[in-house]
């Protein structure tokens, strides 16, 4: 086994781990507090081609692979993580879902603007009674002439709340099964699409820069040809992609994760307590040996799935396996990362509060870490 990055994944990384540290870290704070969001910064990933990464260049993407891209979100999420949740939903799960699932016409028209990172996706999937158990979803898509014609309410949606949000794409029953179960198609919804509601912000105890938005569909027609992929297999497909969104989930997870180390490190140096610097007690020295192991596993675990991603693999238990260890991984370590703070740990000004804070939202996104068992035990035969 070779474990050594390519020439060009080590630029990726490079790239994006000078662009974190000189334009995401500084403002990091300021966005977390403000809630506002940078679409300067923004602007500037998409200069760099952030978004198009694993995209070819035929649709406006750069021609790398997924490896590559991973590597990117973990870097941009050691900054602030909402960025990295912005690349998981527009590249990982849209760009993605366009390009494997979508027409010639299609792509064209939405995965180019967004692999160039003019415009961003969002995904819509969850509503108010339907989370872990997506299958049991409400909206409903019927056919009217030559359009299809949608009624229902999408919850936690990331980035349709913002400005250059082009559009949503939305799991919604079409047609009732003999089993009683719907069946599922999936659509591209312009978001300035008539009878398109942006329903309120949530607020949320972290990750305010992350614009997260309630989406209502009274009678909102979009065209027969925005059906994306097969109609009879629209849910697959969601699931499909949300597979590697779950890859970039732990790419999330070990980024912020590494934030936490470094913080640590650099304040248990500074930090005098009985003479000495706590860095060089025991106690605190194995808490930071053991937050590097665990993100270093975490780290190999989603590389390993975005290489067997990238060869055309199976990975979905490699997929799983890294998001379930990544994202509770990083809520100890974020945890550990407080506690050798102490007091100072808690407080606003020291960016380990608000990597806690960020923490927990990733055991729930993408599928519950319950969920991800109950995939593994199937995977197990179960």
């Amino acid at each position: 086994m070779d474990f050594d990055l390519t020439e060009e994944h080590t630029m990726i990384r490079d790239m994006c781990r000078d662009f974190t540290t000189e334009v995401i870290a500084p403002r990091a704070e300021e966005l977390e507090r403000t809630g506002e969001f940078p679409y300067d910064i923004i602007a500037k990933m998409a200069e760099l081609g952030m978004m198009g990464i694993p995209i070819s260049d035929e649709y406006g993407g750069s021609g790398g692979d997924w490896v590559g891209m991973h590597l990117c979100i973990e870097e941009i999420s050691r900054g602030d993580t909402t960025f990295g949740a912005l690349l998981d939903v527009t590249t990982s799960v849209v760009a993605q879902e366009l390009d494997v699932f979508g027409t010639e016409d299609q792509k064209r028209k939405w995965l180019v603007p967004i692999a160039k990172g003019e415009e961003i996706g969002a995904f819509g999937l969850t509503e108010p009674d339907a989370g872990s158990d997506a299958a049991s979803i409400r909206t409903r898509a019927l056919l009217q002439g030559n359009k299809w014609v949608i009624n229902g309410t999408k919850q936690f949606i990331t980035n349709i709340g913002l400005d250059n949000a082009s559009l949503i794409i939305i799991a919604a029953v079409t047609k009732k099964t003999v089993q009683g179960r719907g069946r599922i198609s999936t659509f591209i919804v312009p978001r300035n699409s008539p009878g398109f509601v942006l329903g309120k912000r949530y607020e949320k105890i972290g990750w305010h820069g992350s614009a997260t938005h309630e989406v209502i569909f009274e009678d909102c027609p979009v065209p027969e040809d925005n059906v994306l992929g097969d109609p009879v297999k629209g849910f697959s497909q969601h699931l499909a992609v949300l597979q590697t969104g779950r890859i970039s989930i732990a790419a999330i997870a070990v980024g912020s994760a590494q934030a936490c180390l470094n913080e640590s490190i650099r304040y248990a140096r500074e930090r005098v307590q009985f003479g000495k610097p706590i860095a060089s007690f025991q106690a605190i020295q194995f808490k930071l040996a053991d937050m590097s192991v665990a993100i270093e596993l975490a780290r190999n675990q989603y590389l390993k799935a975005a290489w067997l991603k990238d060869r055309g693999r199976k990975h979905s238990f490699e997929a799983t396996a890294a998001k379930l260890f990544a994202s509770e991984m990083l809520e100890k370590t974020a945890s550990e990362a407080v506690q050798i703070h102490g007091g100072y740990g808690y407080m606003a000004e020291y960016p380990v509060s608000r990597y806690y804070r960020g923490a927990k939202v990733l055991q729930i996104v993408e599928g519950t870490s319950e969920i991800m068992r109950i995939i593994l035990a199937r995977e197990l035969g179960l």
